[in-house]
């Protein structure tokens, strides 16, 4: 029997680069969904993929991508309409006959959450469980250990470490970590991890002052932590390119952490070494790969820079969370609620901690009694 074409989203970023390597070297054919062609999806052509140019917002594009794939990942874009593109791929893959997507959702996955990124994902949960013969597995991962590697380049170079989320506690995972868990989960396919979810995690829960003690070890030297203003987080966010939505999204999670969302029912599983064979990489393991990334080398020239834009922060346009989503009309809910808050949610996730996966509970538009 051949092998099943994969059809990989998002394939040129921080989890779809290290996906489709994954599956290429287990010998997969892998079709990389890519934005625009250009030297990131040059290596994965040159890596054995097929590369496929397609917006995730077009129709007809995502159909003929689609076009004789039998498994595929869903990595969904941080767009304000990002419901769209689900809707759109969704009927690309019944179109096509997949048999199995994989979509990337979160742990804070809800139907009345204060995101509206957020809110989306839990629709999506329920959307690509509707796709007729295909298998669906909702990948819910919690806090990446990205998001707290952002300003590295400030630790390393400067010795502080803006603290956003208080004494709130997360495992951070790693990009590379729920690549290769992603991968196993669609090697293996829809016989194995159909109507299942799974949250990776890091092997520790962390909070903001425990993090920083990490990287000043990686760093080799003494880090400051400090709590920054989120305002002030916005500035410097806006300053590394970050698009506003996301930083508004990200001001919610920040939120849930600070609620203890992310350490909920001890928020650690074994999720990546159940399915892989080999244990979750510690978030010391993760910041000793960034902090060897260029922009955070201890060099004279980064330095430099490091003090020029530190110091450009407070100078930058920030974010109004609030008045931007009312200029994109995010839609507004009569009771947002954090996740953790809601006793659906928290009953569903509480029987997902319980084991490595749970079978997916159908959307739910009621409240517990």
């Amino acid at each position: 029997m051949a092998a099943p074409l994969i059809l990989v989203s998002g394939a040129t970023g921080s989890v779809g680069q290290p996906l489709v390597a994954d599956l290429l070297a287990r010998g997969l054919p892998v079709r990389a969904l890519v934005r625009r062609r250009d030297a990131r999806s040059a290596a994965l052509a040159a890596k054995g993929a097929e590369i496929v140019a397609a917006d995730l917002f077009d129709a007809d594009q995502l159909a003929d991508a689609m076009n004789g794939v039998q498994r595929a990942f869903y990595l969904p874009p941080i767009r304000p309409h990002m419901m769209q593109s689900a809707v759109a791929f969704a009927l690309a893959a019944r179109a096509a006959r997949v048999e199995h997507v994989v979509s990337m959702s979160q742990w804070t996955s809800h139907r009345a959450h204060p995101a509206n990124m957020t809110r989306q994902t839990w629709l999506n949960d329920g959307l690509f469980d509707l796709v007729p013969g295909a298998g669906h597995t909702v990948f819910n991962p919690g806090m990446f250990a990205h998001n707290f590697l952002r300003t590295i380049d400030f630790a390393a170079l400067l010795g502080v470490y803006p603290v956003l989320s208080g004494k709130g506690r997360a495992a951070p995972v790693s990009n590379e970590d729920m690549a290769r868990t992603a991968a196993v989960i669609l090697a293996e396919g829809p016989d194995r991890h159909a109507g299942k979810r799974y949250r990776p995690t890091g092997p520790d829960l962390l909070d903001g002052r425990e993090m920083a003690a990490v990287i000043a070890r990686v760093v080799g030297h003494g880090v400051l932590a400090f709590d920054m203003p989120f305002w002030l987080f916005a500035k410097a966010a806006r300053l590394q390119g970050v698009d506003p939505y996301e930083i508004a999204s990200l001001s919610h999670y920040l939120e849930d952490m600070r609620a203890g969302t992310f350490a909920f029912e001890g928020g650690v599983t074994d999720v990546v070494e159940a399915l892989t064979g080999t244990p979750a990489e510690t978030f010391e393991t993760t910041a000793r790969r960034y902090a060897a990334l260029p922009f955070a080398r201890q060099t004279l020239a980064n330095r430099l820079k490091a003090f020029v834009n530190f110091n450009r922060v407070p100078f930058q346009p920030g974010v109004n969370v609030r008045r931007l989503e009312r200029r994109l009309a995010v839609p507004e809910l009569a009771e947002p609620s954090l996740a953790v808050a809601d006793p659906v949610w928290r009953q569903t996730h509480a029987a997902q901690m319980a084991g490595t996966s749970a079978l997916i509970p159908a959307p739910r538009l009621v409240r517990l009694a």
